[in-house]
């Protein structure tokens, strides 16, 4: 079910409405990943009171140094753990876009669905963003003792609460906030799983930039099967 609805988002990339919502999420997957990463040099410059220099980078300060060559290197790689909160700041963003493209296509005889609003949909990302952070935190401690099952934990953390953020605002569009809530506790380990399958290749640079639109693509899928078998039972 999971792949399946994996790969019918990644079928729709020929779509041109799709296709364009897919580009601009790039973009702005790119945009957040810049800013988050700004915000990472200036916190390292706000807690260290002398210089700190930084492999492939040199010493950290200002403008100068967000710019450089060894800057674009670092950021690419922590890409690997910044895309997180990149993922979950997106979704308040392009939700109803992508979701509308998907649903027109694959899901036509359908009523149209009450859109988040802007405001609630991105109080609710930033929520989600601020206990995707907080958690991530506190398991450092997880992370460094699990040894080579390290990735295994994060993913597990992360997917747990990046298909919990994708799946209800996806949800709410349909059932409202309170049954969002009710058809997300009935199928939480699939949920679960499916945002772990969403945080791999978060994980990967580059690749990562496309996953926060394929997310919620696969994730509206998915509440469609999970809603029809509720539906059926």
């Amino acid at each position: 079910m999971i792949f399946t609805a994996f790969f019918q988002a990644l079928g729709q990339i020929g779509d041109r409405r799709f296709r364009r919502v897919l580009l601009i999420g790039i973009g702005l997957s790119l945009a957040l990943l810049i800013g988050i990463y700004a915000l990472f040099l200036g916190a390292i410059q706000i807690l260290t009171p002398d210089t700190v220099t930084i492999p492939f980078i040199g010493e950290v300060g200002g403008l100068d140094t967000l710019l450089s060559w060894g800057s674009l290197i670092l950021m690419i790689g922590l890409s690997v753990f910044l895309m997180m909160p990149v993922a979950s700041a997106f979704t308040g963003l392009f939700l109803e876009d992508i979701a509308a493209a998907v649903e027109q296509r694959h899901y036509p005889t359908l009523p149209p669905a009450t859109p988040v609003k802007l405001g609630d949909a991105l109080i609710d990302s930033l929520n989600f963003m601020g206990l995707l952070i907080v958690a991530n935190l506190l398991a450092l401690i997880v992370y460094i003792f699990s040894g080579p099952f390290a990735p295994l934990v994060f993913w597990s953390v992360n997917g747990f609460l990046l298909g919990r953020e994708y799946f209800q605002l996806v949800a709410m569009r349909r059932l409202g906030r309170q049954g969002a809530k009710a058809l997300r506790a009935k199928h939480g380990p699939t949920i679960w799983f499916a945002g772990a399958l969403m945080a791999v290749p978060l994980s990967v640079p580059l690749v990562n930039l496309m996953i926060p639109v394929l997310g919620v693509a696969t994730f509206t899928h998915l509440f469609h099967r999970l809603q029809g078998q509720a539906a059926s039972g």
